[in-house]
């Protein structure tokens, strides 16, 4: 993918929102900052802590990014506290 292939996508994304896909099938938009659980030990992060994501970016490769305590890891080291 080029940069302007690349600046295109990004045009949509916002890093306060994030939309998810809830155990029933429905659409939902979270807004930073919302809660996520983290999965396995990361970090200074522990298995079992509920955590905060602040912001939410994306790499190059257009992986999801989540910034934790002004820290940024990839969005698969944690589930989502859908509320």
């Amino acid at each position: 993918m080029n940069e302007k292939q690349l600046a295109e996508i990004l045009k949509y994304s916002s890093p306060t929102a994030l939309y998810i896909v809830t155990w029933n099938n429905l659409l939902k938009l979270l807004f930073c900052p919302f809660k996520v659980l983290v999965k396995h030990h990361i970090g200074d992060l522990k298995e079992g802590e509920e955590v905060v994501v602040e912001s939410v970016k994306v790499t190059s490769d257009l992986t999801t990014v989540f910034i934790v305590g002004g820290r940024a890891y990839f969005y698969n080291h944690f589930e989502i506290l859908d509320d």
